[in-house]
């Protein structure tokens, strides 16, 4: 880690995980180092003030003002720096990370489903098709309301909490809200978007390193805020597929297990006559 980066681990950021974290850890290492040399700067000026015009030193004031040009000079760097960091760097990153989306066919694809507090995963079967999803087959068993009676569906995987993806692959996500203003939030990726009841927001990271990840909102949501988090772990490509195999077979069994039948009581048996 380079010594500007200790700033950023100072102040408890993670390690990256992703391809472009690295262009948005020098953006916040150096606004970091800039905020501290203005901050120290702003104090030196602050404690030079005081001591300067002080009441014994001068006690009458000085209605002229200030007679130097410095503190324009510096207050046009300042502005120039902050202009330097918001139009040459942070809004082209921005521009780059919503318009340029890797190709569909060479990603993995996911809708993520918040809700008070938990995020649910949504992940295509074999067919690389999503299943119909409709508020009205909502349900505890089914929490993002597939429709049951989709061929495209019937090989989905749905998960809870926790999310596997593959190393070194771009991944799609999709957000939406099933009640209030969520936020996706993975700091090791260095992504983050929020979740609205109504919208669909794409966002896409590639992981680089294996390993596993905490999920977080970053919305206050409700009073279970505080225990909405969630887990990315990013397998090998053999783990991964691994995964998808137990996923698809947890999701084969459920699909096939016998459905209790509503069938009406049967009359009890009347009493035989005694003889």
């Amino acid at each position: 880690m380079s010594s500007l980066a200790l700033i950023n681990e100072f102040l408890g950021q993670p390690p990256n995980a992703s391809s472009h974290g690295y262009q948005i850890d020098h953006i916040l290492e150096f606004c970091h180092w800039f905020m501290a040399a203005l901050f120290v700067g702003w104090s030196a000026f602050f404690i030079y003030v005081l001591i300067r015009f002080r009441k014994r030193r001068q006690p009458g004031a000085d209605h002229l003002g200030v007679r130097s040009g410095i503190s324009t000079h510096l207050e046009f760097s300042v502005v120039l720096i902050e202009a330097v960091l918001l139009l040459g760097f942070a809004i082209p990153l921005w521009a780059k990370r919503v318009n340029e989306f890797p190709p569909t066919k060479d990603a993995i694809l996911v809708n993520v489903v918040a809700q008070q507090f938990s995020f649910n995963y949504h992940l295509p079967g074999p067919d690389g098709q999503f299943g119909r999803r409709d508020v009205s087959f909502e349900s505890n068993s089914n929490p993002l309301g597939l429709d049951p009676n989709d061929p495209a569906g019937k090989d989905d995987i749905a998960t809870l909490g926790e999310l596997h993806v593959p190393v070194n692959r771009p991944v799609i996500v999709e957000l939406s809200s099933k009640d209030v203003i969520h936020d996706f939030f993975v700091p090791a990726m260095r992504i983050g978007a929020d979740a609205i009841p109504g919208s669909r927001i794409p966002l896409w990271f590639t992981p680089i390193k294996t390993g596993t990840y905490e999920v977080i909102c970053a919305q206050l949501c409700g009073l279970g805020h505080y225990s909405m988090k969630g887990t990315l772990v990013v397998d090998t490509p053999e783990d991964y597929q691994t995964w998808l195999k137990e996923r698809a077979e947890l999701a084969g069994g459920a699909q096939s297990a016998p459905k209790a039948e509503n069938k009406p009581p049967e009359p009890a048996a009347s009493p035989s006559p005694s003889g």
